[in-house]
């Protein structure tokens, strides 16, 4: 199937204001429409400082120059100067996405609480982090999620649990190749996980030779490896909406001389067989060009 899902996730809140409006004139131009998924509490990317041990993290930072991506002022947050409220100071973007016909969904409430912690913790902790990126969400965005996408495909057991407790239909919490019913430690759930299938261009810029000018040719030639549901990629609004905006228009430009659709996640979902869904357990490994485990679909 020649579709691409386009899901952006929005990590932080220079990337809300700047990255989020820049990718809705993009989109515009193209006539596409993709799935938003927001970060809705503090901003506190600079305490991202602590997976410094992280294997392969300084690796990445050393070849995606992530101060010319983010900015030092984004680096502070929540270290050097409080971390600014995303939901409470950046509604007015978060809305206007909605306005525009994209779908919205959840992120995360802190994205470094969540990706640096939620491996390891518990029910409660779970619940209390979704139940507040929920609360903020709908503040914010004076509506309810429409899907939810865990940042940095970090999860644990009870995170799939509590989607469909919270009525999520689907989510896209993993790295894999086709959508899924998922189980995780021992657990089962109803609500569909469509994972990212092609990787993201921070995960293969400086290798390779692939640059900031030409990644886009890596991205495209993957995506058109056939699969039976199409690809998700994932983008962020830090990155193909800020410095690497014209790879992006390179992308959607090949794509649709390539006879590609861009895609919502939601328009997946409705395209999807439901009875047919394989169950495929979610396990945590290591994928080339990303520090540390993350969530993925076993073999």
């Amino acid at each position: 199937m020649k579709q691409v899902v386009l899901k952006v996730d929005v990590d932080t809140y220079h990337g809300t204001l700047h990255g989020v409006p820049a990718l809705l004139d993009l989109f515009a131009r193209f006539d596409v429409k993709a799935t938003f998924l927001f970060s809705v509490g503090p901003d506190n990317t600079g305490r991202a400082i602590r997976r410094i041990f992280r294997k392969g993290f300084l690796q990445k930072v050393g070849r995606t120059s992530v101060v010319s991506h983010y900015g030092v002022s984004t680096l502070m947050n929540g270290v050097l100067k409080p971390g600014p409220h995303i939901g409470k100071r950046a509604g007015h973007i978060m809305r206007q996405v909605a306005s525009a016909g994209h779908e919205v969904g959840i992120h995360c409430y802190d994205h470094v609480r969540w990706q640096d912690f939620v491996a390891a913790r518990d029910a409660d902790w779970t619940r209390r982090e979704m139940e507040k990126a929920l609360a903020s969400f709908k503040q914010a965005l004076r509506t309810s999620p429409e899907t939810i996408g865990a940042a940095g495909w970090q999860l644990n057991s009870h995170v799939i649990g509590f989607e469909e407790q919270m009525g999520f239909e689907y989510a896209s919490d993993v790295r894999g190749r086709q959508p899924f019913l998922p189980m995780m430690g021992g657990k089962r759930s109803s609500c569909v996980q469509l994972p990212t299938t092609l990787p993201t261009l921070d995960e293969i810029i400086g290798s390779d030779g692939i640059d900031s000018l030409n990644c886009w040719k890596s991205i495209l030639e993957k995506s058109r490896d056939s699969l039976p549901n199409g690809h998700v990629y994932t983008l962020h609004a830090e990155l193909e909406g800020m410095k690497l905006m014209p790879a992006m228009e390179k992308l959607l430009e090949q794509w649709r001389l390539s006879g590609f659709e861009c895609v919502t996640l939601r328009q997946l979902y409705a395209s999807l067989d439901k009875s047919s869904l394989p169950e495929c357990e979610i396990e945590m490994g290591e994928l080339e060009g990303r520090s540390g485990l993350l969530a993925l679909q076993a073999a």
